[in-house]
């Protein structure tokens, strides 16, 4: 029986866990132990396998603690609130345009400038009085940003898109269904067109009423006043910025970009010697607990992977099917939802599913290009959404800078249901409509 299968019962105590807001690690650590004693597998050697498995995401988190440590520096110069005061001024009192300009600014920092959500921790927690003052509902902001976190990938050959879209035609073509990487892109245009529609919803309908909160100090801000011009200092924290970009388009390594940021601020002397401690000890802060809940999230993955349950999964699917295309496609993707709820990472989701699912839409008649659409959608599903997945992480740790937001409730529920929903209804349509 499928609801017996280790992977669901994880998720399901993760998920339940978590909407009673217990802590996200230990959500992840009991969720890791059921789903191996599920399996048959002992608390010890549970443990084990997710401590085994916590290195898969190690690059990451040692890239958001420094990257955290590089927000707190820049936050420290002022460069991010004389930026905020700029941006306070375009915006005026148009609440709507400060959304869709913070959904725009999260696509460049997937695809034009691929920092991710290294962005986050730096530019919004100085926005966070202009929130205040439009009393702008902060779950609002939340789906603007997860939406430019999420959508390029899924829709657009650059930047993370083209990594994102690389593992599909790889994997794809290892389990005997070729597609051009580039072609990718042409059938996951239509879960683009769901997430545009459940961001309007977001935006427009679910969280458009005035939210009020309070105005608190923010986590690694300083208390200087800040002048309205640019100065020296500035104009150094942004050669400091730019070598982190370059640095990390030359080696693909996000920690050595924020290193070698680091470097150039301690160097130029806009970072002093007597604040680096106090730097570190802000980063760890503000992007410490996302850093090891990353690397919980790795060692989760594996726990899950090392049951094979997802292959028991995935079969067990496979006879309920049939031969019916609009079946399959539908257990498929909610399969799919599951796993990424569990694993936490879209791109680490596709090899997994790949694997089962090319011979299975092999067996059901789908084209190369509905089974990419398919692929696309089942890895993307739950990334937004899953407490783990840096997509809801990411604005959490910028929106929570002041203690107002939590992460279940005021990011993780309201992005599951405004973008899976969206993405599994047109998964479906190019699904049974690409040929």
């Amino acid at each position: 029986m499928l609801l017996l299968n280790p992977v669901v019962i994880s998720v399901i105590v993760m998920i339940g866990l978590c909407l009673v807001n217990l802590n996200i690690v230990l959500a992840l650590l009991f969720a890791a132990i059921a789903g191996g004693l599920a399996a048959g597998m002992s608390i010890p050697d549970t443990m084990g396998v997710l401590i085994n498995g916590m290195g898969g995401n190690s690059e990451m988190a040692l890239a958001y603690f420094l990257l955290g440590s590089f927000a707190v520096a820049i936050n420290k110069t002022g460069l991010a609130s004389v930026a905020c005061k700029k941006i306070a001024g375009l915006v005026g009192e148009r609440k709507m345009l400060l959304m869709f300009l913070l959904a725009f600014i999260a696509c460049i920092s997937g695809t034009v400038v691929p920092v991710h959500i290294a962005f986050i921790p730096i530019l919004i927690p100085p926005l966070l009085f202009l929130f205040n003052r439009l009393k702008a509902d902060r779950r609002q902001a939340a789906c603007a940003l997860a939406f430019g976190l999420k959508c390029p990938y899924i829709t657009l050959p650059i930047g993370y898109g083209l990594i994102f879209q690389g593992i599909i035609a790889a994997e794809m073509g290892r389990n005997g269904v070729e597609i051009a990487k580039g072609s990718v892109p042409a059938f996951t245009w239509i879960i683009g067109i769901g997430m545009i529609i459940g961001l309007l919803i977001a935006l427009f309908v679910s969280y458009n009423r005035p939210r009020n909160y309070e105005d608190r100090p923010i986590i690694g801000g300083t208390n200087e006043d800040i002048p309205d011009v640019f100065t020296k200092t500035h104009y150094l924290t942004m050669v400091a910025v730019a070598a982190a970009f370059a640095a990390q388009l030359w080696s693909g390594s996000m920690p050595l970009g924020a290193l070698v940021a680091l470097t150039v601020m301690i160097v130029t002397g806009v970072l002093k010697l007597k604040d680096i401690d106090d730097t570190f000890l802000g980063g760890l802060e503000i992007m410490g607990l996302i850093a090891f809940v990353m690397l919980i999230a790795a060692g989760y993955g594996n726990v899950l992977r090392e049951t094979k349950s997802v292959e028991h999964l995935v079969n067990g699917v496979v006879g309920m099917v049939g031969g019916s295309r609009f079946w399959g496609a539908l257990l498929m993707l909610a399969v799919g939802l599951l796993v990424t709820m569990g694993i936490g990472t879209s791109f680490g989701t596709v090899p997994v599913i790949a694997a089962i699912y090319c011979p299975l839409a092999i067996q059901l008649g789908f084209s190369a290009g509905a089974t990419a659409c398919l692929i696309a959608a089942t890895g993307a599903l739950g990334d937004a959404g899953s407490p783990a997945s840096d997509t809801t992480l990411g604005p959490t740790a910028g929106l929570n800078a002041d203690g107002q937001h939590n992460h279940i409730w005021d990011t993780c529920v309201p992005t599951f249901i405004h973008y899976n929903i969206p993405i599994f209804i047109a998964a479906m349509i190019g699904a049974l409509m690409i040929y």
